[in-house]
């Protein structure tokens, strides 16, 4: 997958594609749905499949000291698009300029003349534009001005309702990462290199590898069951743990953060890339004043992690 940020220079390589537009947060299974009619008109004309999305996402660029909201960063959303198979990356830099354009100017400047792209695939609920002037019937109209294909994509919902971020962020905020990942249709996972911590872990005997969770929606603060993917270096593999994710209130913590007990593990993996799925909410987090008492309660949340991950 080639990565395009500038519509202004675009090589004729990267020129011709069918694409997806729009934020892709979680890459749920709406915005699937999006990819999926994009990657059949593709091969109706025979022409790469692309994503277009924007980054930094348009709330953060417009409302920078709001709370973090977002499921992935722009890496692991652009891993997540890889593995379905897309082949051009159109990540625009959201700036002063670029939500400056009107809507018939991103139709014609960014769509048709920059990228020329031949078809698009956009949300029934999509907008684009200075101000969210324009909509999908809209960007159909300009199509045809411009000479580009427009499909507009129906929500995507079950029984249970409509997939979309905000539903799977409440998920996440109530420990639930089931319901999560029923609508993301993959666990939700946190991606990031290994940093360092202060090692208290390591001196109870559960030595943890440590996320940063800065920029991202944080989930329901307590102990999970995961699956841990180490994605570099001579540890690279699939594994089992248990996580807390909080602000570790036994040492008096104020940043919350990820820590994972890889189980049946052994190596140095500071600085290396891993990704943990968050499978099951087993408890809140706790305060503990007697050290023997946190040391037995990781005992027992590790044989609950172990007795969940079993047949995963």
């Amino acid at each position: 997958m080639r990565t395009i940020r500038d519509y202004k220079y675009v090589s004729p390589a990267d020129r011709g594609a069918t694409a997806a537009i729009g934020n892709f947060d979680g890459v749920h299974l709406g915005h699937q749905s999006v990819i999926d009619i994009a990657r059949r008109k593709a091969i109706d004309l025979n022409c790469p499949l692309g994503v277009m999305t924007f980054e930094p996402h348009p709330r953060e660029y417009f409302a920078p000291d709001a709370p973090a909201f977002r499921l992935m960063n722009a890496e692991a959303r652009a891993h997540r698009l890889q593995k379905l198979g897309v082949e051009r990356l159109y990540e625009l830099n959201f700036n002063a300029a670029l939500s400056s354009l009107s809507a018939e100017a991103f139709a014609r400047d960014v769509i048709a003349e920059g990228f020329g792209l031949r078809h698009v695939v956009v949300g029934k609920d999509f907008n684009f534009g200075k101000g969210r002037a324009g909509d999908a019937a809209m960007l159909k109209a300009f199509g045809r001005e411009f000479g580009f294909g427009v499909s507009i994509a129906p929500l995507i919902s079950d029984a249970l309702g409509e997939y979309s971020s905000t539903s799977i962020r409440q998920a996440l905020s109530e420990g639930r990462p089931e319901d999560a990942a029923r609508m993301l249709g993959h666990w939700h996972r946190i991606d990031g290199p290994v940093v360092g911590g202060d090692q208290r872990g390591r001196g109870i005997g559960y030595p943890t590898a440590n996320l940063a969770i800065d920029g991202l929606h944080p989930p329901k603060f307590g102990v999970y069951a995961v699956l841990v993917d180490i994605l570099e270096g001579p540890h690279m593999g699939h594994y089992h743990g248990a996580a807390s994710i909080g602000l570790r209130p036994t040492f008096g913590g104020d940043h919350p953060n990820l820590e994972v007990f890889i189980f049946d593990f052994s190596g140095d993996i500071y600085g290396i890339d891993i990704s943990v799925a968050l499978v099951a909410f087993q408890r809140p987090e706790l305060k503990f004043d007697v050290m023997d008492d946190l040391i037995r309660q990781i005992d027992e949340d590790c044989i609950e992690s172990r007795r969940i991950l079993a047949d995963i």
